[in-house]
């Protein structure tokens, strides 16, 4: 158990592994603000996720918004952008799920998202495209993100690590994130 004067605790893994959801669910049982890395790595387009913002743009906008903060969970990858920040994390949680979970989670997200949008419809390529890429987390073949270089980040920070099983319901998460607080 973490002996805390502030709770901001990062929530990250691979995409599909469950880490919005988490955060979501944990700031809703600890009654403090959620916020997830993408509102800040991308800016708004329609369709999303197609304008990336300069890093110092994401940082600027983090501690307008909630860095100075004392309480919040922040959901998502920094790989890359984020070591400023790093110093702030009380407590850093990452969650693995297996490749074939992860990317049934992802193809019914993105059909939430996108709607009907079948092979041949405006956004299907691209949905295809970020499948791929997600799915090349564990063997750190694809560009960014890896399990390989998550472990290593993992490794290196000042906090606190607890890594968790994303295949559990997620109310066991969020109850184990909680008694580690």
């Amino acid at each position: 158990m973490l002996d805390l004067k502030t709770c901001r605790i990062h929530i990250t893994g691979a995409s599909g592994a469950g880490v919005t959801s988490l955060g979501r669910g944990l700031a809703d049982a600890l009654a403090i603000p959620h916020h997830d890395t993408d509102d800040y790595f991308w800016r708004p387009t329609n369709p999303p996720y197609r304008d990336i913002r300069e890093v110092a743009d994401r940082l600027r906008l983090m501690r307008e918004v909630f860095l100075d903060r004392s309480d919040w969970v922040l959901s998502g990858s920094l790989d890359g952008w984020g070591d400023l920040i790093v110093p702030l994390f009380d407590l850093v949680t990452f969650v693995y799920t297996p490749t074939a979970l992860r990317l049934q989670r992802l193809r019914a997200r993105e059909a939430r998202r996108l709607g009907a949008d079948a092979p041949g419809g405006s956004q299907h390529q691209q949905m295809e495209e970020f499948i791929e890429w997600a799915s090349r987390y564990d063997d750190g073949i694809s560009e960014g993100r890896s399990l390989a270089r998550h472990q290593a980040w993992l490794a290196a920070l000042p906090c606190q690590v607890l890594r968790l099983d994303g295949t559990r319901p997620l109310p066991d998460l969020i109850r184990e994130v909680c008694s580690a607080i």
